[in-house]
């Protein structure tokens, strides 16, 4: 089992290293390209800082930030004036990782939504993905689940059945290698999708794996127990490709708080995960981030 963290190193930020340098939409059209530039090549800098960091700490698994290039849903990559400087390096980034066997993930924000109602919305949102995409061709990874790219339904919209159907409709506007790339997970809400619901309306539909996520399942059962649904989204999975679970727990429990949001993920871990005999690799997503893998329970 391959644990591994997302997007912030706390050990690295705090010697003022870290991959998600953005700025303000105002900030963006005052300053322009070149500023985006800039914070893009420091960006892509310090994530190779961070690639060795993982390998020489024995981390195999680390889901990037989608901030790395700020805005960029706006411009082509050869619009950057430091393009060149960025594409060797983002090359040499995969060449390490890839050598390593060090999984490398994304997961796009909440605005990314295949199932909006919304066609501007949709049109972002395909926009968006691709470019997430684009960012893993740059490191010369071939595409698949394994570098996976994972996003949520984005809403049920009053009809589930609905917008399933959108997400499934407008998942084929994506370019082939964001297609190979996606994967789907389960919500944190009985009023949006459960591992069941992704099985029935997704994965059986278009094929992508549905990631299984032990805190969200929670709060949003389908009617299966934890094993019952770790296991069917397994088997959602490639067979060449190593299923992908997140893993977190309670803040609430954790500080003995009864007004923090029950869904408030904690700064560490405190449980042994059970993979029920499955081995999977899990993004812990606790707020202390890579110091939650090294206190984690055994």
């Amino acid at each position: 089992m391959n644990l591994g963290y997302a997007c912030i190193n706390t050990a690295l930020k705090s010697g003022g290293i870290f991959t998600n340098r953005t700025m303000r939409r105002k900030t963006f059209d005052s300053k322009g390209l070149d500023y985006v530039s800039e914070l893009s090549l420091q960006n892509v800098k310090d994530l190779e800082t961070h690639i060795h960091w993982n390998n020489e700490h024995n981390i195999k698994l680390f889901r990037l930030s989608s901030q790395i290039f700020p805005w960029m849903e706006e411009y082509e990559w050869s619009d950057l004036k430091d393009w060149d400087e960025i594409a060797l390096r983002m090359d040499h980034i995969g060449h390490i990782a890839t050598e390593s066997n060090q999984r490398l993930t994304m997961h796009p924000g909440p605005f990314h939504c295949l199932a909006s109602p919304n066609d501007k919305v949709v049109k972002r949102t395909v926009i968006g993905l691709n470019k997430h995409s684009e960012q893993f061709d740059m490191m010369g990874f071939e595409p698949s689940n394994y570098n996976k790219i994972n996003i949520h339904v984005g809403g049920a919209y009053g009809n589930k059945e609905a917008a399933l159907e959108r997400f499934c409709k407008n998942f084929e506007l994506l370019d082939d290698n964001t297609k190979k790339r996606l994967v789907v997970e389960n919500d944190d809400s009985p009023n949006e999708f459960s591992v069941k619901d992704l099985i029935k309306g997704v994965h059986l539909k278009i094929g992508i794996p549905v990631v299984f996520d032990y805190f969200h399942h929670k709060f949003n059962t389908g009617g299966l127990t934890e094993k019952e649904a770790l296991v069917a989204a397994a088997a959602t999975w490639p067979d060449d490709v190593k299923q992908c679970c997140h893993y977190s727990e309670s803040r609430r429990k954790e500080k003995l708080d009864e007004s923090i949001r029950p869904q408030a993920h904690s700064d560490l871990i405190y449980n042994k995960i059970n993979t029920y005999g499955l081995d999977p690799d899990i993004v812990i997503e606790a707020k202390l981030k890579e110091q939650a893998i090294f206190n984690k329970v055994i």
